[in-house]
């Protein structure tokens, strides 16, 4: 197992969000913080040199109580092997839980990982066609438009969505269903905005931020940690209301361009060149020199545990948005909270994902699909009135975003929960 245990950090948000609320029965802060069930198949693939390979998947369903459970599948190998991605599932699936909750979209949380790197295995389109398929048939009996609905993640696309759509609707009858499973394409009943959701949701937040902070976004300088689909459209968006990007970084190495940059034009030497590395005008740097780089707005945009206690101390911006989940470390909050950095925590910075694959499902279940700027707008009022619900819980309880965003969370999972009961 690797230092620092996912699960063991969203449990202690979820305590930590207890502690606020005064909620001190055990048995309630173990039902918030352990999932209501977590599958673990293994997946026999034949493979095109015709011998066999097991594959082990997950599928973690935390908190079902305001709705289906909803959540990404991806296809990883993280450090600390198969044990330490059920943890990481684990604390996804509960990240997910308060993710709708605190943008008021009325799902729970889920999340599924196949334990593979598709791109360092270099798998075949039929070798990845036939794993997506056995997982959805592994995981098809607890999964349903009513019941869980999954979503791309890490290494996965429309394509591999579509692919568990057909292998479910085949295992129910041929009933065309895509309200099983979002992320789909636009002609396999996709929602407009899906591709941009992610990044659109995250430029919401900030600019929400900024208001909130008084600061203006023209010319305001920022840094974009991980250059994929997230945070290049995060970057997209902020430059369209005024903002500057002056770093970026992929999985090859960091940039700082002192001037700044277009993000269309970074996209485009990263396609020729297949890293932002060597960008004209830029200066490689380390990842520490990138996230401690003067900004006004910082978004990490890659994978879990990127700040930490040391880094905290260092940073210069005054703005976080949270474009990765789980990039800051429990350790670092304080710091960051005493230095009067406004952190936009990732279960809304990130949740625009969610909100128009909530917004896909109901056009999928309705049958009938609305415009780009519609759904845009649909899912712009739903972070705006997060990031103001969890603000107002900052001011009341005078305490930082991330605490403030779990407390709205739980409190609105609790009522429901209140409503339920228990039952069987």
């Amino acid at each position: 197992m690797v230092k620092h245990d996912p699960f063991a950090n969203a449990t202690k948000q979820v305590n930590d969000a207890c502690d606020v609320l005064k909620i001190k029965d055990k048995g309630i802060r173990e039902y918030l913080a352990m999932p209501n069930k977590v599958l673990r198949v293994k997946i026999p693939v034949k493979m095109d040199n015709g011998k066999i390979r097991v594959f082990t998947g997950f599928r973690s369903q935390h908190n079902n109580d305001r709705g289906p459970y909803k959540g990404g599948i991806r296809y990883f190998d993280p450090e600390g092997g198969v044990q330490y991605m059920e943890r990481e599932v684990m604390a996804l699936s509960s990240w997910m839980t308060w993710k709708c909750a605190v943008v008021d979209v009325p799902l729970g949380g889920g999340k599924g990982a196949i334990f593979v790197n598709p791109k360092k295995d270099k798998l075949s389109e039929g070798e990845l066609e036939r794993l997506t398929r056995g997982f959805a048939y592994k995981i098809g009996e607890i999964i349903g438009p009513q019941k869980d609905i999954p979503a791309p993640d890490v290494y996965t696309t429309g394509k591999e969505m579509t692919q568990i759509m057909d292998t479910w609707s085949k295992m129910n009858g041929n009933k065309y269903s895509p309200g099983v499973i979002t992320g789909k394409p636009i002609p396999m009943g996709g929602s407009l905005a899906r591709n941009v959701a992610t990044g659109l949701g995250t430029a919401y937040c900030v600019r929400g931020a900024a208001k909130i902070l008084k600061i203006n976004l023209k010319g305001a300088k920022v840094v974009l940690q991980g250059f994929g689909n997230a945070s290049t459209f995060a970057g997209e968006y902020l430059e369209k209301m005024g903002a500057k990007c002056i770093g970026a970084s992929d999985s090859k190495g960091s940039i700082i361009v002192p001037n700044g940059f277009k993000v269309s034009k970074l996209i485009e030497h990263k396609q020729k060149k297949g890293s932002v590395v060597g960008f004209p005008g830029s200066k490689k740097v380390s990842t520490e020199q990138l996230l401690t780089t003067k900004c006004e707005i910082l978004i990490p945009g890659a994978l879990e545990n990127q700040i930490d206690a040391k880094l905290a101390k260092k940073l210069q911006c005054r703005i976080i948005g949270e474009a990765a989940n789980g990039p800051t470390l429990p350790e670092a909050d304080p710091i960051i909270y005493n230095k009067k950095i406004m952190v936009i925590p990732d279960i809304l910075a990130n949740s625009g994902g969610v909100c128009i694959s909530y917004l896909e499902w109901v056009q999928n279940n309705m049958g009938y699909y609305w415009s780009f700027d519609e759904v845009a707008g649909k899912m712009e009022a739903n972070i705006v009135r997060g990031l103001k619900d969890t603000h107002d819980i900052s001011k009341k309880y005078k305490i930082d975003m991330r605490r403030a965003a779990m407390v709205l969370a739980v409190q609105r999972v609790m009522e429901a929960f209140e409503h339920k009961g228990i039952w069987p």
